[in-house]
């Protein structure tokens, strides 16, 4: 049967274009179920024995919810217990348009067998589609339809059944006017709550409920904390004519009651817009999309120079925040103002499940708790639970439904438990969930994408490559490692120059552009490495096995060929694909040993001398050219062998062999970059490090002034050389605060496409231009150039040459999960090492330097165990005792001491564990008696102890 809807559109160059859809209906569609002898189907989904105990439904029946109870009600719809479920191609659709993330969660319940759930397409049933009435809203008739699909399920069972009990349709829906009309229909009908609740067996479900729309936002208290959120009608307007501003909210990680919303400009202009105090927050939750309005000039404040964590509990009173908040004010009028605005309504919640503690209540039998998120910028939320016994000491996952006008915290239900707060796996799941990197396991339809084993290369790829396998090729990397990316080769040739090559694994090979291995690859965006746990980009068969340049095997690989003189000038450049077999594989050590070891003059060695004598060239070459090298030392555990938790710290000692492959990596990327530049000069994806604005380096300057020195600390350069070159006569934990300082001052680096920009410069490796090539399997950029330098070769792995929205997508996602990553490797490190050495060791003392950010928070270097943070002091008595601040030259003053910047201190370093959203270092510091580097000690005492904490 066929149905067909014509309508007329208004084109974008002011015509109009008539549009004919055609619908096919059809009465060979199937209904799922075991139970039903009419449809004539090859398969069945639904169980004919679908049997859940509940007070409300004894019978065996299916349930069918609408599209409000799929979408606020996933969490449930996941539980084991949940089974025989109808979904409905109608609110399958709906909840696609309404909620992609709701929507992928729907379609992996769908794809577990054991679930049974099972998706009807009603809208191309003859007996099921129906049209649209006049005046009736896009809602309503979706409701019909819904209703209609349910009654032909009942009668269609009712019809088809054999002697067995009679099976039932249930309709979920949390419409009461849709329920009243399901009754009036004689359907069978429940809310979803109460059949929830109705359930025998699992009562811990009842926790798993998300608040009706009745119920999260319910009024319970009579005094009101917030403004009412205007209507997304007048947002529109007011966006419109100018009077409110769109924009991202992005919460403090230092300041609860602060935060700003960027609004985007036209092209590259943006601005931010700060938000002071609870109501003018407005119940905006983090990386929500909000409009805001400006306050008057007169009103525009300062960031606050305070850090304030909200360390409350359970109350709606907000005595202390008006307290905490008249702080601010006083303390915005020493600092130059930036646009204040508030938040007057929410244009889009990009709410999402929450990993964090509960915070049990003092009451007996209560159930209603405070639950405590991870990420400081995330407020409590209230729930409601009868596991607090069992949760209390879990880290558990929440999600949140509403936030009423009258509530100090919004309101949320119980997802899932991740484990025992403290365990290793524990606080890894927490930290991937937290920062949004994918971590699952690789779908059976990606794996179906992998070579079949036992794999080797054939004639066929001989012919389109280069054989290399004979040239003296071995890779040197750090102990342990599988996943060996590139390997180099030096020999002389008869002319007297000298070969150079750099081998990067051919991971293009095996990951063709769009199937599922492509896709997955670019969902991930990098390998991810944890403490003694590595995620892989792409699977473990190609990252550690086929793409990896193993010793004595054959290999496919991209070669970068120079031939160069003995002052490393490079007279040519070729680029291959070939085929190679690495001699031997090399530790930094082990190949450091070959170099130093004047007895041994085999090819690997000779080969590596060449190698290590062309690199020393290069790098001092291009730190003439002003190139600055900021490398510090790597921290490595000692891992017991029985229970693999790390026992021990060392860092990691830098030998010439590090800076040998750092060499000729950086060589490789940048003849590589220009190559492609020369051939797709519009869409080449190169890489880049923009010069640094001089507002980044304030934090220099004023340790410049707080050094007393007689030296003009006015550029950026002159900061940079003058405190390298005075490195000399500084202790060694010094240095590497000073190049820490360096690095966080410097701008972050980025990809970009070539036809955006003229200015392609490198800043701090003064190269004309870079792209990533050197580790395929772990990036995705890398894959990127590597299929454009494919391209060149007409090789059936490259893109379209002006793929670049594909690209742009890519490198998009790329830089998100690399900045997640950044936030997520420093708290996997200090979780290892507060769990492991302390706890084993212990109270240690450790040595620091002194050197604040804001007035109750200091920046810390821990010598010894390489720690940096942002500690605060937390203490009542801590605060109250700081009389004056000064921002322009750090320093903080109380009634007995004057603490200024680069203090040279010692630290008694202990855990303290009572807090619920992190683990917290307990550190007494005790002013050392050695003299301090850049100034003297105003006042010292080993006596006099200061606490504070440090959030992890």
């Amino acid at each position: 049967m066929l149905k067909s809807k014509t309508f007329v559109k208004k084109t974008r160059a002011g015509g109009v274009m008539k549009i004919v859809r055609e619908h096919y209906l059809r009465d060979d569609i199937w209904c799922g179920s075991e139970a039903c002898i009419e449809c004539k189907q090859e398969s069945t989904v639904l169980q004919k024995d679908a049997c859940i105990e509940s007070n409300l439904c004894s019978y065996p029946h299916y349930l069918l919810p609408d599209t409000n109870v799929v979408l606020h009600q996933i969490d449930v719809l996941e539980d084991p217990v949940i089974r025989n479920v109808i979904i409905l191609q109608t609110v399958l659709q709906e909840v696609r348009h309404r909620s992609a993330p709701i929507y992928k969660r729907l379609k992996d319940i769908i794809h577990e067998k054991e679930k049974h759930f099972y998706t009807f397409t009603n809208e191309h049933h003859r007996d099921t589609f129906i049209e649209r009435e006049p005046g009736e809203s896009a809602n309503d008739r979706n409701d019909r339809a819904i209703r209609v699909a349910a009654k032909w399920y009942s009668q269609h069972l009712k019809a088809s059944e054999s002697n067995q009990e009679e099976l039932k349709v249930v309709l979920l829906t949390n419409d009461l006017g849709n329920k009243q009309k399901a009754e009036e229909s004689g359907l069978l009908v429940h809310k979803c709550e109460e059949y929830i609740k109705s359930l025998i067996a699992n009562p811990e479900l009842v926790d798993r409920l998300a608040l009706s729309n009745d119920d999260r936002n319910e009024t319970t208290s009579s005094k009101v904390l917030f403004p009412e959120h205007l209507p997304l009608s007048r947002i529109q307007a007011g966006i419109k004519n100018g009077s409110f501003l769109q924009g991202t909210f992005r919460a403090s990680r230092d300041n609860y009651l602060e935060a700003t919303v960027f609004v985007q400009g036209e092209g590259e202009d943006s601005t931010e817009v700060l938000i002071q105090g609870l109501q003018n927050l407005n119940r905006a939750v983090h990386q929500d999309v909000v409009a805001v309005e400006l306050l008057p000039r007169n009103q525009w404040v300062a960031p606050c120079s305070l850090v304030l964590q909200d360390e409350g509990t359970a109350k709606d009173d907000n005595v202390e925040e008006e307290e905490e908040e008249k702080a601010l004010s006083i303390l915005a009028t020493e600092a130059a103002r930036k646009p204040t605005g508030k938040v007057v309504g929410i244009i889009k919640r990009n709410w999402r499940p929450f990993c964090g503690m509960l915070n049990v209540s003092q009451i007996k039998e209560s159930t209603r708790h405070l639950f405590t998120p991870a990420d400081r910028r995330v407020p409590r939320i209230r729930i409601e639970t009868r596991q607090s016994s069992t949760l209390a000491g879990q880290r558990i996952m929440v999600a949140i439904d509403g936030w009423p006008k009258d509530s100090r915290y919004p309101n949320g239900h119980f997802v899932r438990s991740l484990g025992i707060a403290g365990e290793k796996d524990t606080e890894e799941e927490v930290l991937l969930l937290e920062h949004d990197v994918p971590h699952q396991d690789f779908s059976q339809a990606v794996l179906s994408f992998l070579p079949k084993m036992p794999w080797a290369i054939t004639p066929e790829d001989m012919v389109r490559r280069e054989d290399l396998r004979h040239l003296t090729v071995c890779s040197v990397d750090p102990p342990g490692c599988t996943d060996i990316d590139d390997a180099l080769h030096c020999r002389e040739l008869e002319n007297g120059n000298l070969e150079v090559g750099v081998h990067i694994a051919d991971v293009s090979h095996f990951i063709r552009p769009g199937n599922a291995l492509d896709k997955e690859a670019a969902s991930r965006g990098t390998t991810v490495y944890l403490c003694g746990k590595r995620i892989d980009m792409v699977p473990e068969l190609l990252s550690s096995n086929l793409c990896s340049l193993r010793s004595n095997v054959e290999r496919l690989a991209f070669s970068c060929i120079w031939e160069m003189n003995h002052n490393a000038e490079i007279l040519k450049t070729r680029f291959t694909k070939s085929v190679i077999n690495s001699k031997a594989s090399l530790t930094y050590a082990e190949a450091q040993m070959r170099i130093d070891d004047t007895v041994k003059n085999d090819d690997i060695t000779n080969s590596l001398r060449g190698l290590n004598k062309l690199a020393k060239i290069l790098k001092r070459r291009r730190i003439e050219n002003g190139a600055l090298t900021l490398s510090s030392l790597e921290v490595r555990f000692h891992i017991d062998s029985e229970t693999h938790d790390p026992i021990d710290l060392q860092t990691k000692e830098l030998m010439e062999t590090n800076s040998m492959v750092e060499e000729f990596m950086l060589l490789a990327n940048i003849s590589v970059a220009q190559k492609i530049y020369d051939e797709f000069s519009e869409c080449a994806l190169l890489r880049k490090h923009p010069a640094p604005p001089p507002s980044n380096y304030d934090i220099l300057l004023k340790a410049g002034k707080s050094k007393a020195s007689r030296e003009k600390w006015n550029s950026i350069n002159r900061i940079i050389h003058r405190l390298l070159a005075s490195l000399v006569c500084l202790f060694l934990h010094f240095i590497y605060l000073l190049q820490y300082f360096i690095l966080i001052c410097r701008s972050k680096s980025h990809s970009f496409f070539s036809l955006l920009t003229s200015d392609k410069t490198h800043f701090y490796l003064k190269t004309q231009m870079l792209i990533h090539t050197n580790s395929l399997k772990r990036n995705l950029h890398e894959l990127i150039g590597k299929r454009g330098l494919a391209q060149i070769g007409n090789s059936s792995s490259g893109p379209r040459k002006t793929d670049k929205h594909g690209d742009k997508m890519v490198n998009n996602n790329r830089h998100r999960v690399k900045k997640e990553l950044t936030y997520s490797y420093s708290p996997s490190w200090m979780f290892i090492l507060h769990k492991t050495l302390f706890r084993w060791q212990g109270t240690v003392n450790v040595e620091g330097i002194w050197f604040f950010r804001r007035k109750n928070q200091k920046m810390n270097q821990i010598n010894g165990f390489w720690l940096s943070g942002k500690p605060y002091l937390y203490t009542d008595d801590c605060i109250s005792s700081l009389n004056s601040f000064c921002s322009s030259m750090p320093a903080v003053s109380s009634e007995e001491f004057i603490f200024v910047d680069w203090n040279h201190i010692c630290c008694p370093l202990s855990l303290k564990e009572d807090n619920t959203r992190h683990i917290r270092r307990r550190e007494h510091l005790v002013f050392s008696v050695i003299n301090d580097v850049l100034c003297d000690l105003i006042s010292a005492s080993e006596d006099q102890r200061l606490e504070y904490g440090m959030d992890v």
